[in-house]
């Protein structure tokens, strides 16, 4: 992260916000700089992704699904808008200390090839140890005594859009984004790899929201992807895991997910269209049955 603060100190906050004689190392303009940057960016990241997820993934037809709220869209961005900034407190005084020097991180790659090797495999150990992490949290807050309070209002939307991401409360949203806070306290890694990698993971939390249940056949048996998660909403106590679905297959929570068997929310809403056909004047159902090819593009 300080990188990221270092281009905004140079080309915004040095030359037009703080006074000159505010030194950039002081701890407390590096706090309030974080704060500023952290909500911007995560509000950045949500909003673009997550608009191009809706418009350009997402299979609107889910949207005609029983268990589809009201307004479901606007309470999911309202919830988020309102979540984000309570997340962002706790997670700045973790970059707080990442840029006071406390953390693994690194910014000089070693000699080639033995740099790119380690660079690489600290990529797939990143991976494998946030996953492990997140499934054990995400499972925990499934308890009773912490669902209700904290990982309930992530449960509403039982058929989720791309902007249902980061509906999470706080606390629920903060203690799941904490394996990516905690690798680099633990493991060398590089500071562009480990930027790139929180922003490619915030991506991964809108795809897993998208309804686009699609996964190419070979990767079917050891992806999470959004035909996973989706069930997770719907069915509670399945497929716990971020990106893998190793440690739902261990820890025995993991469920093929139903649009993999033909059952899926989509199936659903297909199986109500053509009922609703069968009963209608045979013009209407023609015309219905033609949207409703249009829109369904996943199973």
């Amino acid at each position: 992260m300080d990188l990221v603060l270092g281009v905004a100190d140079y080309h915004f906050f040095t030359p037009y916000v703080y006074p000159a004689s505010w030194p950039e190392d002081s701890i407390l303009r590096q706090t309030i700089s974080l704060l500023i940057v952290t909500n911007l960016g995560a509000y950045a990241l949500y909003f673009f992704f997550a608009t191009l997820s809706y418009y350009f993934v997402f299979d609107h037809s889910l949207m005609k699904h029983p268990q589809f709220l009201k307004n479901q869209v606007s309470r999911e961005i309202k919830y988020t808008m309102w979540a984000l900034p309570w997340m962002s407190l706790p997670t700045v005084s973790l970059f707080l200390l990442e840029i006071r020097g406390f953390s693994k991180l690194y910014d000089h790659l070693g000699e080639p090839p033995h740099g790119w090797v380690e660079l690489a495999g600290s990529v797939v150990s990143f991976l494998f140890f946030t996953d492990m992490l997140i499934y054990f949290i995400h499972r925990g807050l499934h308890h009773r005594l912490l669902y209700k309070n904290i990982h309930k209002p992530h449960h509403i939307w039982k058929v989720p859009t791309p902007f249902a991401s980061h509906a999470f409360h706080p606390v629920d949203g903060f203690v799941q984004s904490l394996p990516y806070h905690i690798y680099p306290f633990v493991f060398p890694l590089h500071k562009v790899v480990y930027l790139t990698l929180y922003v490619l993971v915030n991506i991964w939390t809108i795809s897993i929201h998208d309804g686009d249940f699609r996964v190419p056949r070979a990767l079917k048996p050891f992806i999470n992807g959004s035909a996973h998660h989706t069930d997770h909403h719907l069915f509670f106590d399945y497929n716990y895991g971020q990106y893998f679905t190793l440690w739902d297959r261990i820890g025995g929570s993991f469920k093929n997910p139903s649009a993999f068997e033909g059952s899926g929310p989509l199936n659903y809403v297909k199986k109500m269209a053509e009922e609703k056909c069968n009963g209608s004047v045979e013009s209407n159902c023609e015309r219905d049955g033609g949207r409703q090819g249009a829109s369904s593009k996943a199973d």
